[in-house]
């Protein structure tokens, strides 16, 4: 009041200013504030829901995109062909959790483990050479990728189903295969191709690829490799002749795994709590407007 001027006019002038009342509207927005952020977060819980809990297991398709994957010994290429097969295994799998790997000189998490085959399917849908830049195949880093889609506390019900033509350009698989089996991971591995091998033709040019000396490349199916990584990890292999072979074969040994019960989210139906703190917010700030600054005669 000092500061302000002479004591005895400053205080005539602020006489019928009340700090009682300007300190309950300062606490009455504080907490209309506090609301709205509460509010604002959206507090829920899991209500009801129809078919909550599904029997199911957790696979990761590992999907070779390499432009060796387009060479034309299974109509039209390789890739479209593992495709189909993916689709078809994932209408047989309709209460499991599928995630996706892409990979070719690198590997990438494309969609995590979930029970929404629908945005599944579009992922697959859109795999091709172009979503990993670096060209190669490397399948140790396809499996490393893919086991980073599991809880690692829970030692069973894990799969990851490799769909490759087997051309490796790192010498480590075998023996990722086999750190994975220690973690109760099994791998299938799925080879496309055939041994005979087939052009691979450029997408946007429609001429089959050639080497720097003018020679057309075939590219050939190594089962090898991909025999020696599931016998490791206790899976299976399976050469692709056609999509219901393969889908048969594979679909044989994933039943045989025990389920467990997961919970798909997107059935339930959640309680909001957001319009309570909104009516709170919005009745603090009514009483807050309410209140003057001003002595009353109780004041």
């Amino acid at each position: 009041m000092k500061r302000m001027g002479e004591p005895g006019l400053v205080k005539a002038l602020i006489k019928n200013f009340s700090p009682a009342a300007f300190h309950i509207k300062f606490v009455l927005f504080c907490l209309a504030f506090s609301a709205g952020i509460i509010g604002a977060a959206n507090l829920c819980k899991p209500g009801g829901g129809d078919n909550i809990l599904r029997k199911g297991i957790d696979v990761v398709m590992a999907l070779d995109v390499s432009k060796s994957m387009l060479a034309v010994d299974l109509s039209p290429d390789r890739l479209e062909k593992a495709k189909q097969m993916i689709y078809k295994l994932m209408e047989k799998m309709p209460n499991d959790r599928i995630g996706l790997v892409l990979f070719a000189g690198k590997a990438y998490m494309q969609m995590p483990l979930t029970l929404d085959h629908n945005a599944a399917a579009i992922f697959v849908s859109t795999a091709s050479p172009d979503a990993v830049p670096t060209q190669g195949t490397v399948i140790s880093e396809a499996l490393q990728m893919s086991s980073r889609a599991f809880n690692h506390k829970e030692q069973r019900f894990k799969s990851i189903i490799l769909i490759s033509d087997g051309e490796d350009h790192d010498p480590d698989a075998l023996q990722t295969a086999k750190e994975l089996s220690q973690q109760a991971i099994m791998v299938y591995t799925v080879g496309m191709g055939s041994a005979e091998g087939a052009e691979i033709l450029d997408p946007e040019t429609g001429e089959a690829k050639k080497d720097l000396a003018g020679n057309v490349v075939i590219s050939k199916l190594n089962d090898d490799e991909l025999k020696q990584i599931a016998a490791a990890t206790n899976g299976v292999y399976v050469h692709f002749e056609n999509v219901p072979d393969a889908v048969d074969k594979l679909m044989s040994q994933l039943s045989q795994i025990e389920k467990k019960s997961i919970t798909d989210v997107s059935l339930l139906n959640y309680k909001t709590y957001y319009a309570w703190f909104a009516g709170a917010m919005l009745l603090l700030l009514i009483a807050e407007s309410l209140i003057k600054e001003r002595k009353t005669k109780l004041a």
